[in-house]
């Protein structure tokens, strides 16, 4: 990460004190690499689920809750860092991890990440594999599946569809559209 200044993710979180969690989560799948700080042990998974205040990391082992930790996720073209505190730990399945600070640009990871898996706003486009692609000239599928993207996220976004249906329908989409 670059020198700049980190922000107390808490703040941009407050609810009530009553809630236990501040912030709706979400289905969502990336790599995770969490270290511990004090002693830079390293332990890999994959997300379950993700909301602007934190995370759950599948993983074979776990950090004891109360320990301070810098997690990194990633996902396609897209990386958030920034530092955590374990807040439980549940042996043989995984950790759930809030998020304490982070760097503005690593932030607005995350809220991209929300708003897609929300139906806040539409998935960014993966990045083409080769730059014979990225001259590619727009053909009629490509509109198609512009249009069943922005449908599905409609329906998720007025509860017509849930976000686990959703997701499933723009991933198949997504798959059908690579395909072709």
């Amino acid at each position: 990460m670059s020198g700049n200044r980190k922000i107390n993710v808490g703040s941009l979180t407050e609810r009530p004190s009553h809630e236990r969690r501040r912030e709706t989560r979400y289905p969502f799948t990336s790599a995770v690499e969490v270290v511990l700080r004090e002693t830079e042990t390293r332990i890999q998974g994959r997300t379950s689920d993700l909301s602007r205040g934190g995370c759950f990391l599948d993983t074979a082992s776990c950090f004891p809750a109360g320990s301070t930790v810098t997690i990194r996720l990633t996902k396609d073209h897209r990386r958030f860092e920034g530092d955590g505190e374990v807040v439980y730990s549940l042996v043989g399945m995984g950790m759930g991890v809030k998020f304490t600070a982070a760097e503005i640009e690593q932030l607005g990871t995350v809220e991209k990440w929300v708003a897609e898996i929300s139906g806040e706003a539409l998935p960014e486009p993966a990045r083409p594999q080769s730059s014979d692609q990225s001259c590619a000239q727009k053909t009629p599928g490509d509109e198609k599946y512009l249009v069943l993207s922005e449908l599905v996220m409609e329906l998720m976004r007025e509860r017509v569809l849930s976000n686990v249906k959703g997701q499933a329908m723009l991933q198949k989409l997504k798959r059908t559209e690579t395909l072709a």
